[in-house]
């Protein structure tokens, strides 16, 4: 099998602050070991690095002129020119990811992608050029926001971030180089309060971890949302069976059929096995053999047949 290569992959349109955070990182023995290293980067700013305070000497630098450039070919190619452990990119704030993600060699996984944005251009670009904006921030683990002052309006970045991601972190740095972390609270993307609480497609993740994390919250709630029925008449009865979704927290390695225990009346259509319903069911949050403990039991009061979804995966991105 090939060896795995890690992918370091930093983001941001121009004079963003991504060279000045690579070079730092470059530079420090905690990231800097004895790996070779492909540092790629895709666009020419006012900064330049300084290979010579670099830790490691083991760290080849290739300009990427232009997205033509980047193909599986020519990337393959540097890799093995270089012997390359692991590969650093600075990328074009201009350029779709999908592009990089269409041109990097099966064995490179992106490990970490960080995202940098200048404030005083912020709305400019986002404004503009959300498409790519949107592009930036989608996948990140961490959105730096640096030309920070205290006259910036942190709740719509927060804003602009949390429509796109709702996983990543967002930091904050001041000019004097100090950082702060977001600390706005999100509220959740369903109303708990509502007669019948509509769990939309896209947010099912987000709600399986919130009853799961606060289960006796949503006790006597009624809920609403699109699910898989699955069924086990051995196990559980005639009628009891599972509801819920594959969900996907990182990547396709980690996703597991995440749902509840129904019960229905027997005088209501048993669903097909692997069959796709919107369920509308009340929580009753009590002790099932199913869950070996006490868990949330839906009792389901209407089931109609749909279409399996389009994303029938759910994810938390």
């Amino acid at each position: 099998m090939a060896k795995e290569i890690p992918v370091y992959l930093f983001v941001g349109f121009l004079e963003s602050g991504k060279t000045r955070f690579i070079q730092k990182t470059m530079e420090d023995e905690r990231f800097s070991g004895d790996e070779r290293t492909l540092l790629l980067c895709c666009e020419q700013g006012e900064e330049d690095y300084t290979p010579d305070t670099f830790v490691s000497s083991k760290v080849n630098l290739v300009n990427i002129d232009s997205v033509e450039e980047l193909t599986e070919d020519n990337l393959n190619a540097l890799i093995k020119r270089f012997k390359s452990d692991r590969l650093v990119v600075e990328y074009n704030g201009m350029w779709m990811l999908s592009d990089l993600y269409a041109a990097l060699p099966e064995d490179c996984v992106i490990y970490q992608q960080f995202t940098f944005v200048d404030c005083t251009t912020f709305t400019v670009y986002n404004n503009n050029m959300r498409n790519l904006m949107v592009d930036k921030l989608r996948d990140c683990e961490l959105a730096v926001f640096n030309r920070f002052t205290d006259s910036t309006d942190k709740m719509e970045i927060h804003k602009v971030v949390r429509a796109a991601n709702r996983m990543c972190d967002i930091a904050y740095e001041y000019e004097n180089g100090e950082a702060e972390l977001d600390d706005i609270e999100d509220p959740p993307p369903y109303d708990i309060n509502a007669p019948i609480v509509k769990i939309e497609d896209k947010d099912y993740a987000w709600w399986y971890r919130d009853i799961s994390e606060d289960p006796a919250a949503f006790n006597g709630k009624t809920v609403e949302f699109s699910s898989l029925a699955l069924l086990d008449n051995k196990s559980m009865g005639n009628s009891t069976y599972l509801v819920g979704r594959q969900l996907m927290n990182c990547c396709e390695a980690d996703t597991n059929f995440a749902g509840f225990v129904a019960q229905q009346p027997l005088t209501m259509n048993k669903p097909t096995h692997k069959g796709w319903y919107n369920v509308v069911a009340k929580i009753d949050y009590r002790f099932h053999k199913v869950y070996g403990q006490k868990g949330p039991v839906l009792n389901v009061t209407s089931l109609t047949p749909i279409d399996e979804l389009e994303e029938p995966v759910a994810t938390f991105y």
